[in-house]
């Protein structure tokens, strides 16, 4: 396998962050348009926002969270020539974990459901750490 094929899921998930950069800067001229915003408070307090807002900026923060060690734990596997069918498996089971965990997140919010999606793709990462062990004792 072509180990520069794990930069096909990095690139996936780079463009949900992308994605949620994009609905935020919709979501918030939807609220200054509606006049949801609290104008003198906005610049430094999100409460300032309504929920809309903050669900969107919320999820976007999250994206420089758990896939930061995502990115770098397929750069290690990319590195050690470590990437295989498992490993292009796991990495795309995370990223699609992530859009589902976006879509619940800045949509109905069920905290129950983004746990348990959250935390699946925690032990996907679990995993490719594993692998990237593996990778590095080899």
């Amino acid at each position: 396998m072509e180990n520069k094929l794990i930069f096909y899921p990095i690139i996936a998930q780079i463009l949900l962050t992308l994605a949620m950069y994009i609905k935020l800067t919709i979501v918030k001229n939807k609220a200054l348009a509606n006049a949801e915003v609290d104008l003198n408070r906005r610049a430094l307090h999100v409460d300032a926002w309504p929920e809309s807002v903050l669900k969107v900026s919320n999820n976007l923060q999250n994206q420089f969270e758990s896939p930061i060690l995502f990115y770098v734990l397929c750069f290690v596997l990319w590195a050690l020539n470590g990437v295989d069918m498992l490993v292009m498996g796991i990495s795309s089971a995370y990223v699609v974990l992530r859009v589902f965990h976006a879509g619940v997140h800045t949509g109905s919010n069920t905290v129950a459901i983004r746990k348990k999606v959250f935390m699946v793709s925690v032990l996907l990462l679990v995993a490719l750490c594993v692998l990237s062990i593996k990778a590095l004792a080899s």
